[in-house]
């Protein structure tokens, strides 16, 4: 899976995340996305690419549905 910068995703709890860019690691060149809580006081995170890509644990989580931590949503305008 690619991370689609400015792109909103739902975490695998509710809620949901705003991709800003992604990152490299300065000292270790370990990829980053940067993303915004759409929720809140809207804390901008940072989180290891590989960690944001991963599927959901469905041993300790075997009710959620979302099979990916985070899933890129198809938000339409309402003007269209």
């Amino acid at each position: 899976m690619e991370v689609k910068v400015k792109g909103i995703y739902k975490h695998f709890k509710g809620d949901y995340y705003l991709v800003e860019d992604i990152a490299i690691h300065s000292e270790t060149d370990e990829k980053l996305v940067i993303y915004r809580a759409l929720y809140g006081t809207n804390v901008l995170y940072a989180r290891p690419y590989k960690s944001f890509i991963d599927k959901v644990d469905k041993i300790k989580y075997p009710n959620i549905k979302q099979e990916y931590r985070f899933e890129l949503q198809n938000i339409k305008s309402k003007n269209i």
